[in-house]
């Protein structure tokens, strides 16, 4: 699978030997100035993504808006997909890369044997795509934990053991009772913060080269826009992607089945490069447990969303 290696990704560019320096030594220090890697320079450097050959091994590093079941589902999409991954509670990708096995929730977490220390698992190599994402308040990740210094850290670390790995941020969103609006940070969030702030600065270390995008946010705002627009069978507010607390309250961040269902069609198509039209809806949680499951019709309609929305993200690879 072609991805710009490190050297290649410099030329694109036109750097000289002066800038290169200047951009490691800023990497080592910390985050990187967005000044000059421009948004066309950016673009081009995600030339489109051709479909992988056959099922792939893929690595997951974040938190609960990852959790167990998310990678579970995505599995049973795709015959002979694997999967390994690290899990903490509200992790940043700096926590993720300094304490390790002693992140808060590691041990809870940690309990099926794909899940597995980072550090050593992308540097094995055996991972054909890593999948990091970032911590919300997004913001607060941005300010004091250096979202796209840590960025640049993990995919020069994964691309020392696999320089043909394919890198993608997870993009999220943020709590339903959002003061500036739930659909409002997705839409504001999408190119700032979790583009210009956090991908774009991170690849101003060229040895990073190029880091695509998997729209959660974008595609979960989508699917609610169409079911509160009375479009969707059987859903009708967004409140039903999300989960409900053990005492019958709201969860406002974390995912129900069905908003899990959504956001692992979105990783496959992305990671696929193909629609997960006529993929299979009736799937089974990481415990092996039913999952609640879409209707037939609704579950067509979501499909085709999830891919018009990948399909229109020039970060995600699709041509």
């Amino acid at each position: 699978m072609a991805v710009l290696s490190g050297a290649g990704f410099a030329g694109l560019l036109g750097l000289g030997a002066g800038a290169l320096l200047w951009r490691r030594r800023r990497a080592a220090r910390g985050p990187a100035p967005l000044a000059q890697l421009s948004l066309a320079e950016f673009t081009d450097a995600h030339p489109p993504l051709t479909p992988p050959e056959g099922p792939l091994h893929v690595y997951h590093l974040g938190h609960s808006l990852v959790g167990p079941h998310m990678p579970a589902m995505l599995k049973q999409l795709v015959a002979g997909h694997r999967y390994g991954a690290q899990i903490g509670w509200g992790t940043t990708l700096r926590a993720h890369w300094e304490e390790r096995t002693s992140l808060p929730g590691y041990e809870s977490v940690h309990t099926q044997p794909e899940f597995a220390d980072a550090t050593g698992a992308i540097a094995s190599g055996q991972y054909d795509a890593v999948v990091l994402t970032e911590m919300v308040e997004l913001k607060d990740a941005i300010k004091w934990h250096s979202s796209s210094h840590y960025l640049a850290k993990w995919a020069r670390h994964a691309r020392q053991a696999r320089p043909d790995l394919r890198l993608y941020l997870y993009e999220t969103w943020h709590s339903l009772d959002d003061p500036a609006g739930w659909l409002e940070r997705i839409d504001s969030d999408s190119d700032t913060l979790w583009r210009d702030e956090i991908i774009r600065r991170a690849m101003n270390d060229p040895e990073a080269g190029a880091i695509y995008r998997i729209p959660g946010g974008p595609v979960m705002a989508a699917v609610a826009r169409a079911a509160e627009a009375g479009t969707l069978p059987d859903l009708t507010r967004r409140e039903q992607l999300f989960a409900r607390n053990e005492e019958g309250t709201q969860d406002n961040i974390h995912l129900s089945d069905l908003g899990t269902y959504v956001i692992a069609l979105t990783h496959y198509a992305v990671l696929y490069q193909q629609s997960p039209e006529g993929l299979p809806h009736r799937l089974a949680l990481a415990d092996g447990q039913p999952a609640d499951a879409l209707s037939d019709e609704a579950a067509a309609i979501v499909q085709r969303i999830v891919w018009q929305v990948v399909r229109d993200d020039p970060l995600s690879g699709v041509a």
